[in-house]
Order: structure tokens, then C-alpha cells, then sequence
């Protein structure tokens, strides 16, 4: 007999109850009087200017984040994405510069 499956004709048992984690030094912190997460603080990342003028106001953007908390990074970064995304998107989609023109070719004979 297959000890998983339960017994013709009896009643299935509910499900067990998960137990509570036990409190962290993190959890004691957090409710300890006068607890505050700390500020926003800027993260110093060097950005590089790439000489592309809407390339350079997206990653300039990143900024903004220095001055949110975590989840308020979301938002920037997915706008900084989009903006670079779209950037390449042009990119591609501008004409290629013209090429230098066709060499005539000379036929000896005609």
C-alpha cells in the first residue's frame, strides 16, 4: 500500500500549517523606537559622455535615482531603457551614408 494516498473512505486531511519564521536581529532592529531606514544616498557612478547628445540626457537621467529610495529606482531605470532602446531603434533606422561612387568599368574591344 502506498503510504502518500490516504485510505479508501477516509476523510482528507487538511493541509499543514506552515510555521512562523522566528524573529531576526533585523526584525528586533526594525522595531526598536526611533528606528529609520537610512536616506537616500548618491552612488557616485561616473557616467562617460559617448558624444551622443540624447544618448547622454538618458544616462544623465541615472541621476535621479541617487535621490530616491529602492523603489523608486524602478521607474527611472526602466525609463532610462526605453530611451536607449529607442535610440538604438533610430539609429538603425537612419540611411546609411552614401558610398563612394561606382568605378566605371572599361570593356576593351567594344
Amino acid at each position: 500500500m502506498n503510504d502518500a494516498a490516504p485510505p479508501p473512505g477516509s476523510a482528507p486531511q487538511p493541509p499543514p500549517q506552515a510555521e512562523h519564521a522566528a524573529p531576526t536581529a533585523d526584525d528586533a532592529l526594525r522595531a526598536a523606537p526611533g528606528y529609520a531606514p537610512a536616506a537616500p544616498a548618491p552612488l557616485n557612478v561616473p557616467r562617460t559622455p559617448t558624444g551622443n547628445a540624447e544618448v547622454d540626457a538618458r544616462l544623465e537621467r541615472l541621476a535621479d535615482a541617487d535621490h530616491l529610495t529602492t523603489d523608486g529606482h524602478v521607474e527611472v531605470y526602466e525609463d532610462v531603457h526605453r530611451g536607449l532602446r529607442d535610440a538604438l531603434t533610430a539609429l538603425d533606422a537612419r540611411p546609411e551614408p552614401p558610398g563612394p561612387p561606382p568605378t566605371p568599368t572599361y570593356r576593351q574591344g567594344s
